[in-house]
C-alpha cells in the first residue's frame, strides 16, 4: 500500500430548481411552481455544511461551483449570503474560482454586476444551441437572441471568465448546423467551451420517447471531429472529453474532479468525495434529492442520503473513470497518493491498454491516445473490479 494524501478540496452547492425541466435532463432538478423557499433553503444549506465540516477541518477550498437546476433563479443577494456563510466556516484560497451556472432565459440586466459583487467570478451559460429550432426541440426556455444578449450582459458587467455549454447530435441537426453553433459561440469570445453529445439518459422524457431526427453514430462522430478542429483553429484546446479552453483558462473546479480531487457537496441531491489521510479511506457522501426532504432534515442523520467508503478494489476504476477523460492523462505517483494503492495493482490493465493502442506511456505519465479517446468507455472498463 502507498500513503493516501488528501488532494485539493472543492465545494459544490446544488440549487435544485429550474423554470422547466428539460426532456433530456437527468440532473436533480425540479420545475419551479410558485415562490422559491430561498431563505429556508439557505438555512438548510448552512446546516448541511456544518454537519460536513468535521470531514475537512483545516483544509482550504480552491474552487466553488453552484450547479443545478438553475442557480441564477436565486437573486445575487441570496448567492452572496450562501458564499458568506460558507467562507465564514471554510478557508477559501485567495482568488478561488467561484462558478455559477446560468440559464440565458433567466438573465436580467444589472444582475451580473451584483453577482460579481457577491463573489461569483465565473459564469457558465447553458446555451446548448444557437439554432432556434434545435432549442425548441430540446425544450429550452430561451432563444438564440436571448443567449447572445445574456453573454454580452455578463461581459459588460466585467466577466471575462465565461463558459458556454453546447450540445451536438441534436434532433434535426446536421454537420453544417453543428459547426454554425460552434462558430456563433466562438464569435462571443468566451474563455471556455463545453461541447457534449446529446444522450438518451434513463428516467428522462427523451428516454421514454426519443425525439425524431437524431444523427447516427458515424454522423455524430464526424460532427465531433469537425467541431474539435474548428475550436482548435480558434485557440480552444481540448483538455477533457467535452471541455475546451483558451490557454490557462481550464475550469479549475472540474479539473479537480477529473484529477480525483476531493469535494464537499451540499444541497438537495449533492454528492461529495472526501479522502482521509488518517484512516486511508476515500468516502462518498450524498444528500436526499427531494428539496422538501432536504430542507426538513438538513443537518440531521436523515439529512445524509448515504455515506460509504469506496472499496479498495473499486478505487482503480473510480480513479480512471475521471483521470482518463483528461487529454493529459495521469501520473502513477498521483494514482498512488490519491487512492493509497500501489501502482502494481493497475500494471496489467495499463499494459493491456498500451498493447491495444488506447494508452501511451512516457515514464511516470500515462495518457490516452487518439484511438483511446474515441473508446474512452472501453479503456475505463479495463479497470472494473
Amino acid at each position: 500500500m502507498s500513503t493516501l494524501i488528501p488532494p485539493p478540496l472543492s465545494l459544490y452547492i446544488h440549487i435544485p430548481w429550474c423554470v422547466k425541466k428539460c426532456p433530456y435532463c437527468d440532473f436533480n432538478s425540479h420545475g419551479q411552481s410558485g415562490a422559491l423557499p430561498v431563505d429556508e433553503y439557505i438555512a438548510a444549506l448552512v446546516r448541511d455544511l456544518e454537519q460536513d465540516l468535521p470531514l475537512v477541518w483545516g483544509r482550504t477550498v480552491h474552487s466553488v461551483f453552484f450547479g443545478g437546476g438553475t442557480p441564477s433563479l436565486f437573486a445575487p443577494g441570496a448567492i452572496g449570503a450562501i458564499l458568506d456563510a460558507c467562507s465564514s466556516r471554510l478557508r477559501f484560497a485567495p482568488g478561488a474560482e467561484i462558478t455559477m451556472e446560468c440559464n440565458p432565459g433567466t438573465a436580467e440586466h444589472g444582475r451580473f454586476e451584483q453577482y460579481r459583487a457577491a463573489g461569483v467570478n465565473r459564469i457558465s451559460f447553458g446555451i446548448q444551441s444557437f439554432d432556434d429550432g434545435c432549442l425548441k426541440r430540446l425544450g429550452r426556455i430561451h432563444d438564440s437572441g436571448e443567449a447572445e444578449r445574456a453573454v454580452k450582459l455578463a461581459q459588460d458587467a466585467g466577466y471575462d471568465n465565461l463558459n458556454l455549454d453546447l450540445m451536438y447530435a441534436l434532433p434535426g441537426q446536421d454537420l453544417a448546423m453543428a459547426l454554425h453553433d460552434v462558430e456563433r459561440a466562438i464569435a462571443l469570445q468566451p474563455a471556455h467551451l463545453s461541447h457534449y453529445q446529446l444522450t438518451m439518459e434513463p428516467n428522462t422524457a427523451f428516454a421514454v420517447k426519443p425525439p425524431e431526427g437524431l444523427p447516427g453514430e458515424d454522423d455524430a462522430w464526424d460532427i465531433q471531429e469537425r467541431c474539435i478542429e474548428a475550436m482548435a483553429a480558434a485557440g480552444y484546446a481540448q483538455y477533457e472529453v467535452s471541455a475546451y479552453a483558451r490557454p490557462g483558462r481550464q475550469c479549475a473546479h472540474n479539473l479537480n474532479y477529473w484529477r480525483f480531487g476531493d469535494y464537499l457537496g451540499i444541497g438537495a441531491g449533492a454528492h461529495g468525495k472526501i479522502s482521509s489521510g488518517a484512516t486511508g479511506e476515500v468516502r462518498r457522501r450524498w444528500k436526499p434529492k427531494n428539496p422538501r426532504d432536504f430542507i426538513a432534515h438538513a443537518g440531521t442523520a436523515k439529512g445524509i442520503g448515504g455515506d460509504d467508503p469506496i472499496a479498495p478494489a473499486s478505487l482503480p476504476f473510480d480513479y480512471m473513470l475521471n483521470a482518463l477523460r483528461l487529454v493529459e492523462g495521469f501520473r502513477l505517483a498521483d494514482f498512488e497518493s490519491r487512492t493509497g494503492l500501489d501502482r502494481a495493482v493497475i500494471a496489467a490493465e495499463l499494459e493491456e491498454a498500451r498493447v491495444r493502442g488506447w494508452l501511451e506511456q512516457d515514464g511516470e505519465h500515462w495518457r490516452p491516445t487518439e484511438l483511446g479517446r474515441r473508446f474512452t468507455n472501453d479503456v475505463i472498463g479495463l479497470f472494473l473490479d
